[in-house]
């Protein structure tokens, strides 16, 4: 099959890049970086391109059999996605899977959740057969955070106490590839989640187990979070995130009713856990010291 894989550079797009080349697809990669379409793996296309725009969208699907669709998150990124569901459809594309959010209907006034809300719905109207997926928050989004954990002894992203059924990144992958390659799953939504319910608490708890040494969590203050962020991130994005932890904070995001049963049923394998990645992650960061 030829596959389009919008992000391809990014945490989850990589990994799907992987697993595709690995199963002997030919794989084309969209990405707004230059130096990073150079740098793709052997065999896989690098294409230089913005879904903000025409030109890129009336092109960039033309010849693909199947598109992996990631937006980044941006103050554009709805629009990017209705503008790259008008290209797959131009290119009579025969499958699409989309990387969604879990519970984004239920948090819609989430910037970054209800952007996706409105384009899940546009690939639903589209006519494109399609599969959406819905990942919890990346296991990965913590090598964010190794300096701050290694160097200071504190776990900072404020997720809360309530809980959240957080998801390691390879799982994802694993959802996307059988999505795109096979017919089984079209019109179909998966949430994909770990099988533990993780806090901030809980969390820092597992890194100071895995690394030996005391890990604190930072705390739920979303203030001083933003005033620490917004020295290293545009006040848009920061806006967004500090409203996601609040809605993390008040009302969590787990795993809801058979979402672990289908999501087996669709990678073939159990959720791997945040230990199993933690582990991992540790004693590679340890081995780089």
């Amino acid at each position: 099959m030829n596959i389009l894989v919008t992000g391809g550079t990014g945490t989850v797009g990589s990994q799907v890049v992987k697993l595709l080349v690995d199963s002997s697809h030919r794989v084309t990669v969209l990405t707004r970086d230059p130096a990073r379409a150079a740098s793709l793996p052997s065999g896989v296309e690098g294409v230089v391109g913005n879904l903000a725009q025409p030109a890129t969208v009336r092109q960039v699907f033309d010849g693909a059999d199947a598109v992996f669709l990631v937006n980044t998150v941006t103050p554009s990124e709805a629009s990017e996605g209705l503008m790259a569901i008008c290209g797959i459809r131009h290119a009579a594309v025969k499958r699409v899977v989309y990387l969604s959010v879990q519970d984004a209907d239920r948090a819609a006034w989430l910037p970054h959740f209800g952007a996706k809300v409105g384009v899940e719905e546009a690939i639903r109207r589209s006519g494109i057969p399609f599969t959406i997926l819905r990942p919890n928050n990346f296991y990965q989004n913590d090598y964010l955070f190794k300096d701050v954990i290694l160097q200071h002894g504190v776990y900072p992203q404020p997720i809360g106490s309530t809980g959240l059924s957080r998801v390691d990144v390879r799982d994802i992958a694993d959802a996307a590839v059988v999505s795109l390659t096979t017919a089984d799953h079209e019109g179909q939504s998966y949430d994909l989640v770990g099988p533990d319910v993780q806090t901030g608490e809980s969390t820092a708890r597992i890194w100071s187990d895995v690394l030996g040494r005391t890990v604190t969590y930072a705390g739920d203050d979303l203030d001083a979070w933003e005033r620490q962020m917004l020295r290293f991130m545009p006040d848009w994005l920061v806006f967004d995130f500090k409203e996601m932890y609040r809605f993390f904070q008040e009302s969590g995001l787990k795993a809801a009713g058979e979402a672990i049963d289908r999501q087996i049923r669709l990678i073939g394998h159990a959720p791997r856990s945040f230990d199993a990645f933690a582990r991992e992650t540790a004693q590679a960061w340890t081995a780089a010291v």
